[in-house]
């Protein structure tokens, strides 16, 4: 904890899982923190939305990787067992297919092996090596990757040790000549199962035939760490946080949109609102998309860097969302499930290369009266259906779009998710269009993941969580390193937090 003399004034932009965690983390260890919301609820994309006793998760419904928020948590000396209680699922995914097959997607890399190895010879041999290489790309992430600020390649190594035999052979096992679809096909012939395993690209909203090879990491991630539900919902984890950031001192503003951050001679200064309020700060930690706190916060101050950087990245994909309030549930659900397309594929060129809606859409769902019969009156279901769709395009009127989308999906799973009778369960009914997800959440062009991870190279990398041009501006959320995801959202806040205070000891110690 720095010294009375060395405390910063920290203004975070946003509080999202990202901002909450910069927020809770900068005050555990001793800075005046001061949070601006535009929304009228904390928690960002993790938002609540509740109707004649159903309860949806409106955002993120998949947790992995609770050591991030263990390790957010203990920043304060507070354990997370104690403030959530989280329960494995397994399977983690069952997916559903247009011929009628099913298919789980099971912890245990040994079990899912074999499971494998019944539908296809060899695929069992072969999924053991795609675990054995998740590891590596795993580890490799875990030492060069995450829990610092990263922004491309040459962030990940110290240069002094990149000529080292160990470094060299770390870089070979990047595989950064393949893609994410390439090295599962290598291993997986039934198509069925290589469709399961592309969508673990979903946590960051990617093509996986574009994604880059590394992403691979995400299989044993999930695998070791697991998939977990808070009961509650995941809602229950910004609201934990948001407790943390109380009683540790975090004054929250919501309703209060920032409107630009104040800079002089290249050094933040404080945070303007839209109702004209001034906010000085020393540190500000925007939790707003990066590429638009970038072009919209930072007025008249030049960033060419990240401009030269960034600006050929394409957002990531947006999606369409349904919050469907079910009188009866479906009893062959799991709590996670995919219904898939018949043509992977044509449904990814549709939606990353044509920019239009995917005319046979995957759709997941999720069903959490599962492990949680809250969410629902009696023998209900709070069903969640999200598909996902280009980002936002130049002449796509979503108002017109929906209604006959709905009726894809709709369709979609009365013929292949085992729900013929879904029209008829339907008691109550929400959404959310691209359009409503850039309103509600300031996106870049609606899209939910920040940037795309496409490119075998540059693809797994997001903005760094420490600006390199404006002095004491920093970077979190889905839209900045380590990119998309509950984990990697909290993570980047983390990061950010922890650059912050280690910026601040070393100008101190000078």
């Amino acid at each position: 904890m720095p010294s009375p003399e060395h405390k910063k004034s920290v203004v975070v932009i946003g509080s999202g899982l990202g901002g909450l965690a910069a927020a809770c983390t900068m005050a555990a260890r001793g800075h005046h923190v001061t949070v601006l919301e535009a929304n009228e609820w904390l928690g960002g994309k993790a938002a609540l939305w509740e109707a004649d006793g159903f309860r949806f998760d409106m955002g993120p419904t998949i947790l992995t990787v609770p050591r991030v928020l263990e390790r957010i948590f203990a920043e304060a000396g507070v354990k997370m067992q104690d403030r959530l209680d989280l329960r494995r699922l397994d399977p983690q995914w069952r997916c559903f297919f247009e011929d009628g097959a099913a298919l789980d997607l099971q912890e245990n890399p040994e079990t899912m092996a074999q499971s494998l190895e019944s539908l296809c010879a060899g695929d069992g041999a072969g999924y053991r090596d795609l675990m054995q290489a998740s590891e590596q790309l795993h580890e490799i992430s875990e030492k060069f990757f995450f829990w610092k600020s990263v922004g491309g390649l040459a962030d990940t190594m110290d240069l002094s040790q990149t000529l080292t035999p160990a470094t060299l052979k770390d870089v070979w096992r990047l595989r950064l000549a393949s893609t994410f679809a390439r090295e599962i096909r290598k291993r997986i012939r039934n198509p069925q199962a290589a469709q399961m395993l592309d969508h673990l690209t979903q946590y960051v909203g990617s093509n996986p035939f574009q994604a880059p090879a590394v992403l691979l990491g995400i299989a044993h991630m999930q695998s070791h760490d697991g998939v977990w539900y808070p009961m509650g919902g995941t809602r229950a984890v910004p609201d934990a946080l948001a407790q943390l950031g109380q009683e540790l001192g975090v004054c929250f503003k919501t309703s209060t949109r920032a409107q630009q951050i104040q800079v002089q001679n290249g050094q933040v200064q404080g945070v303007v609102t839209a109702d004209a309020e001034v906010i000085p700060a020393d540190i500000v930690i925007s939790n707003m998309d990066s590429v638009r706190t970038m072009r919209e916060l930072l007025r008249n101050v030049p960033t060419p860097r990240f401009e030269r950087r960034w600006r050929r990245r394409r957002p990531a994909c947006s999606g369409v969302v349904l919050y469907l309030g079910l009188n009866k549930s479906y009893e062959h659900l799991a709590h996670h499930d995919f219904v898939f397309s018949a043509d992977p594929e044509a449904e990814f060129d549709a939606i990353y290369r044509q920019g239009k809606p995917a005319p046979d859409p995957t759709c997941y769902l999720a069903a959490p009266s599962k492990t949680d019969p809250n969410v629902a009156p009696p023998g209900g279901e709070a069903l969640y259906v999200l598909v996902h769709t280009p980002y936002l395009h130049k002449g796509q009127n979503w108002q017109d779009i929906f209604p006959g989308y709905r009726q894809v999906i709709l369709d979609k799973l009365k013929r292949c998710g085992g729900m013929p009778d879904i029209e008829e369960r339907i008691q109550v009914e929400h959404h959310l269009t691209p359009f409503d997800i850039g309103q509600r959440y300031s996106t870049l062009r609606g899209a939910i993941y920040g940037l795309a991870s496409h490119g075998r190279l540059n693809g797994a990398f997001k903005p760094a969580n420490r600006s390199d041009e404006v002095k004491g501006l920093y970077l979190a959320g889905g839209a900045a390193h380590p990119g998309a995801g509950m984990p990697m959202a909290l993570m980047s806040g983390w990061v950010a937090a922890d650059c912050a205070d280690q910026d601040t000891q070393m100008v101190a110690s000078k």
